[in-house]
Parts: structure tokens; C-alpha cells; sequence
């Protein structure tokens, strides 16, 4: 089934160029069925690049999905066009009285700052709590998945000593997990980050299940049951070329670990993480389908995962 997006969007024209089906805003009106409505909380600086790497995940799964990209409302992108932000992103104060099947949080380049000292701190909070009420389940990238946990559990991160980069293998922890199905037992993410949550005070946190690690980069992904939530650590909505994109903006100071073909930057990367992205957010969207509320009125009550 097909994504709606706006039909102006950028990321239209990639989408379709790639053979994924997207949905013009007057065909979705001709369609008798209710759309999982799934919003976007995009904190990443290439807006139109991040949006256009999750409605690629969102929009290969087998159920029709209407996207809403929302925002900060007061904070001010300086790295996407203005009249981009205006005409497809809507401030958060404008959707928190809607509800949502589903809503993604990315991550943000703050994360070697305090989370109090982020200028939208609050207003995050604000969202991670509006989360239990008008979202069913809510998907957490990177920084963002370290700040739900640290708002939720009080789980605190830290700053690595050298930063976490490169393509590396992580092990399947809970193969029975509904949001594991279809996974190799071993499989590649990308890893971009300088911090990571705190491993003791996450191992003591009740009701946190860790469902993929690497012994070097530490947990991938962390069941929330509790507050219906899914975090995932690191990156696998990425492109082939993200990281090497990093790589040369950053003047090839860091080497990404097993990324290049035999480390050789004028190589290009061989994607071995794009299968286990449609999975993960395949097996997400079926999740939420299969225990979302049809009445919106109802959205936020929680849904069992124990019969899927």
C-alpha cells in the first residue's frame, strides 16, 4: 500500500524514482479505509533528507500510512529552507490535540550537550508525556531515544571517549520479539554518535528489555513496554552514502569502523543494513496495526503485544 504525503514534497520525486508507491492527496480522499496516521517529529538538520529516508521505510510497508511532519514550535531550523518548514511541517502546539497510531522522533546534533541546556528541552518533555495520552506507539532515533529514556527512567548518558562510527554487527538478544521477526540472528546498523546511555543504570531500569547489542557501541535497540515505546540507538533509516557523507564534511578525521571496502574512502560502501531497515519499521507498523484502536477517540490506551 502507498504513503500519503503532501504531493509537493521532495521527497515525492525520490520515492517514486525508487518504485515506492506514494499516494496523491485526492486519491487518499477516493479511498474507503482509515490510514494509520503517522506523525514525524523531525530534530535532524537535512529535514529533507531525513524525512525522505523514514517515508522510504514507512512507505514499503504493506499498509496505506498518512504521514504529518511536525516540528518544535518555537525553535528555528537553520540548515532547511524556511518555506520548506512552512509549507509541510506543522509546530507541535498545532497537533497536540490530535492523536496518532504511530510518532518517530529522531535524533539531533545536541548530544554532547546536558539535556537541560538544549533550548527545546521542555518542550520535548512536554511531547515524550503527550506521547501516553495521543500516541499508540511511539519510535525513538538516536539522541532522541537517549532522552525518552532519560525522561521516563532517569537513565543518564555519557560522552565517549572517541565517537562511535562505522557499520557494525549486532546480536539479536530476543528473537521472539514481534518487532525482531524476519532478523538474521547477526545484523549490520550504522553507528553515529558521541554519547551513549549509561549501561548500569540501563541493566537496573525496570521493563527494559535490551533486543540487539554490539560489545563495542553497546545496546541497538530497547523494548519500552510500559510507555509503549521502541528506541533504537542508531541507523538503520540510513542511506548508503550517510556515513561517508559524515566522512568527508568532517575533513576524514575518524575513519568509519568497517565501513569503506577495505577501509579505502575513494571506495564506494556496500549497503548490508537496508533489508533490516524495512524490517524493523515493517514489523513496527504491524505491531500498531494490530493493536491500534479503530476510534482515534481511544488513541494512547495501551495495546498488548503478547498476542502478535
Amino acid at each position: 500500500m502507498p504513503i500519503k504525503i503532501p504531493d509537493d514534497l521532495p521527497a515525492r520525486q525520490t520515492l517514486e524514482a525508487e518504485g515506492v508507491t506514494v499516494m496523491g492527496e485526492a486519491d487518499a480522499v477516493r479511498q474507503d479505509i482509515r490510514p494509520l496516521q503517522i506523525g514525524l517529529l523531525n530534530l535532524m538538520p537535512d529535514k529533507v533528507r531525513t524525512e525522505t529516508q523514514l517515508a522510504r521505510l514507512l512507505g514499503a510497508t504493506p499498509l496505506q500510512i498518512e504521514l504529518t511532519l511536525v516540528r518544535m514550535t518555537d525553535h528555528v531550523s537553520r540548515n532547511t529552507a524556511q518555506n520548506h518548514m512552512e509549507a509541510f511541517y506543522r509546530p507541535w502546539e498545532d497537533v497536540r490535540e490530535e492523536r496518532f497510531d504511530g510518532f518517530i522522533i529522531t535524533g539531533a546534533p545536541v548530544e554532547r550537550m546536558p539535556y537541560e541546556e538544549v533550548n527545546y528541552w521542555e518542550e520535548l518533555r512536554q511531547i515524550l508525556a503527550w506521547t501516553q495520552t495521543n500516541v499508540h506507539r511511539t519510535l525513538t532515533i538516536c539522541w532522541a531515544a537517549q532522552a525518552a529514556l532519560y525522561h521516563f527512567h532517569g537513565i543518564p548518558k555519557r560522552v565517549l571517549d572517541a565517537k562511535a562510527y562505522g557499520l557494525y554487527p549486532h546480536e539479536v538478544h530476543a528473537p521472539a520479539s514481534p518487532f525482531l521477526r524476519g532478523f538474521a540472528d547477526v545484523f549490520n546498523v550504522p553507528v553515529s554518535r558521541w554519547t551513549e546511555v549509561c549501561p548500569d543504570a540501563l541493566n537496573a531500569a525496570e521493563r527494559l528489555e535490551v533486543l540487539a547489542s554490539n560489545p563495542v557501541t553497546g545496546p541497538c535497540l530497547v523494548d519500552d513496554p510500559a510507555h509503549r515505546m521502541l528506541h533504537m540507538f542508531n541507523h538503520l533509516e540510513y542511506d548508503t552514502e550517510t556515513l561517508a557523507n559524515e566522512f568527508f564534511r568532517d575533513g576524514g578525521a575518524q575513519l568509519p569502523h568497517r565501513y569503506f571496502p577495505e577501509d579505502n574512502p575513494s571506495r564506494r560502501p556496500l549497503n548490508s543494513w537496508r533489508a533490516h531497515g524495512h524490517l524493523l519499521v515493517g514489523n513496527w507498523i504491524n505491531a500498531i496495526y494490530q493493536t491500534t484502536p479503530f476510534d482515534l477517540a481511544t488513541m494512547g490506551m495501551a495495546g498488548s503485544l503478547e498476542a502478535l
